[in-house]
């Protein structure tokens, strides 16, 4: 589904069910260089369990239009324009990685409007190594490739998101590389990884969560790793932990996992 947010076309994944405004809604948000495709079991899952689901492209990603938020600051707003032009008062949101602070930012500046809060794969502070940085802009595949093996607990994982004869490290390489081409205005591997490394609000932000929330740690997470995440869980005013055995992609890795992780949470809380 295509919405009209900040002036721009900004795509958001329904799992094939129309919006129903009597149903509770998740918003799902990505991390760098992905998009909405990264949480193909969980969104689906909701939407045929009685959820209405939003999982975005950001803008200037995948099939959204606009601009490619530069600061953390700048896609929570986008995330809360989405809200108003679905009619939406209060949702669920759901971040992995940058997409995690995201979710956050927009608890944070808008605590009525979230209801429960899921952090997937975070850290504060969510520093970028240089070689990262410099590798964005200078040689985009070589980081592609070291973002991915830092993202896997294994370079052959079985197949668990698409089933048997898929090849995960290989399809979230393709996936990256297919949303960097998707905007050619805009080294947008380079933007979000800047928007992680310079966002320095996490500790102010989580102070002003109201809601529950669950912040979803992979054992094996080599890009940000568990004992990254434990400010911000000293500060959550109510705060819960799930632990995944995967690394930092643990959407692909353990599907079923984090599936169930976020079932309990939203039961529970």
């Amino acid at each position: 589904m295509i919405y009209k947010v900040q002036g721009a076309p900004l795509y958001a994944y329904t799992g094939g069910k129309e919006f129903d405004a009597s149903k509770p809604t998740a918003v799902f948000i990505h991390g760098v260089l992905n998009d909405h495709s990264v949480w193909i079991l969980q969104t689906r899952y909701f939407a045929n369990h009685g959820w209405n689901v939003l999982a975005i492209d950001l803008p200037g990603h995948g099939r959204s239009g606009g601009k490619a938020p530069t600061t953390v600051q700048d896609a929570a707003q986008s995330v809360i324009a989405l809200l108003d032009a679905a009619g939406v008062d209060k949702a669920i949101l759901m971040g992995h990685s940058l997409g995690s602070l995201i979710a956050m930012q927009a608890a944070a500046e808008h605590p009525t409007r979230v209801s429960q809060l899921v952090m997937v794969g975070t850290a504060y502070p969510m520093r970028v190594s240089p070689a990262l940085l410099e590798n964005s802009i200078s040689n985009p595949n070589k980081a592609i490739d070291m973002v991915n093996v830092f993202s896997h607990s294994t370079l052959a994982p079985p197949p668990s998101a698409l089933g048997p004869g898929t090849w995960l490290l290989g399809g979230s390489k393709a996936l990256m590389r297919r949303v960097l081409a998707s905007n050619p205005h805009e080294n947008i591997f380079n933007i979000g990884f800047k928007a992680c490394d310079q966002y320095d609000q996490g500790e102010i932000a989580i102070d002003k969560v109201m809601c529950p929330t669950l912040f979803m740690l992979a054992k094996k997470d080599q890009m940000t790793p568990p004992k990254a995440a434990q400010s911000l869980i000293q500060k959550a005013r109510d705060g819960h932990v799930a632990w995944v055995n995967a690394g930092h992609q643990m959407m692909v890795e353990a599907p079923e996992e984090c599936l169930a992780a976020i079932l309990a949470f939203c039961k529970k809380s």
